[in-house]
This record gives C-alpha cells, structure tokens and sequence, in this order.
C-alpha cells in the first residue's frame, strides 16, 4: 500500500535528539537560491535546462487544498516549525523537488532557508541516506530548534528504484556498472516527468510527516 511505502520512507527516529538552532538564520532565501542557480544539462535525467526547469515547477506548482494547508499551517504555528532544506543546484533530485517545498512552505506561512550542501557538510551528515549525501532533505525544526522530522531526498516510489539498483549489488568495477547507473536516472528521470503524480505523492508524505508531530 502507498502508506506503507511512505511510511517507511520517512526516517524519522534518526532525528530524534538532534537540535539545529544554531543553524537557524545562516542559510539563504529561497529567492537567493533561485538567483545563484547555474544552467546546467541533465541528461539523464531529462533535463535540459535546470533554471528553466527549476522555475516551471515553481510557477506552475498548483494551490494546495484548504484542508491541508489549514492542517499544515496551524501544525506550523503550534510548534513554531521552519523548514531548513538542505541541498545545492546540481542535483537532479534537487531541480524537481525543492520548488515543491518552496511553494509549499510558502503558501503555508512557513519559514524556509537553504543550508548549501557544501557550506554545512557536518550538518548534512546527520540526515545520510543510506550511508550518503543523498539531497534534497528538508529538515524541520520547532521554535527551540529541536529536529522534528524530515523529508527527501526523493518520494519514496522513486526512492525505490534506486534501492531496488543497489540491493542488486551492481560490480562497481564492471564496465557496464556506468551505464547501468545511468539507466536507474534515466528510469528515476521518467517517473518525475510522468505528470504531477510525484508532486502528490510528496504531498502525502508531508501529511503523514506533519501528523507525526506532537
């Protein structure tokens, strides 16, 4: 069932004890990050222009519905909650789903700011994906800078791809493993651009994230 596999993609016990107030205030806007961008052609991926891209989920990011901004809006004020996404511009995983948050937090009332990659590894590191630096992760703090949760770097369904690719144990040192690799992101690219399907499913692993705070 969907659930299930949400569920088990949203690694939360890891979060647990970890406070991040002192990185509160030293990311960049949104805006700044949408400003600094570099083209950049995916093609694997099935992106030939990143900004535009980046900028077409963005814009065309649909309204949520009253209910779950309602839910996710009054969760945000009760606890105080930010969101500190944690990524840089030349990932992939990056350009389709760091416009969804951004549009989400902002529609929302949330505050959002951009921990780069590179300037905050030691804060990376403490939200691996299976053993690497897999991004976006969004993080999400309370007013006391206490981690809640988190959420990334891929909905979980697409996550799976990739799981299901190194659960094969591919031989790194084949002359194939490449071009197998870049096979599982040409797959991964083909379920992003399948429609609006992955946007919802982000959607409902924010439901079921957001519920899970007390």
């Amino acid at each position: 069932m969907l659930v299930d596999i949400i569920l088990e993609g949203l690694d939360m016990a890891m979060t647990e004890a970890i406070n991040l107030q002192h990185k509160v205030g030293q990311g960049i806007s949104p805006q700044q990050f949408m400003e600094r961008m570099q083209v950049r052609e995916m093609i694997n991926s099935g992106i030939p222009n990143t900004v535009e891209r980046f900028l077409e989920i963005y814009h065309r990011f649909h309204a949520l519905d009253s209910g779950r901004r309602k839910m996710f809006t009054s969760t945000g004020e009760r606890l105080g909650l930010r969101c500190l996404i944690l990524c840089t511009d030349w990932c992939p995983d990056v350009i389709w789903n760091v416009p969804v948050l951004f549009r989400v937090m902002e529609q929302c009332g949330l505050p959002v700011e951009v921990l780069v990659m590179e300037e905050h590894l030691e804060t990376m590191d403490l939200f691996l994906t299976d053993g690497g630096r897999a991004q976006p992760v969004g993080v999400f703090v309370d007013r006391n800078g206490d981690v809640l949760g988190q959420w990334g770097a891929r909905p979980a369904y697409i996550q799976q791809v990739m799981d299901d690719f190194k659960a094969s144990r591919p031989d790194r040192q084949s002359p194939s493993y490449q071009e197998q690799l870049n096979q599982v992101y040409r797959d991964i690219g083909n379920l992003y651009l399948d429609g609006d399907r992955y946007q919802d499913v982000i959607l409902q692993e924010l439901d079921v994230l957001f519920h899970s705070f007390v």
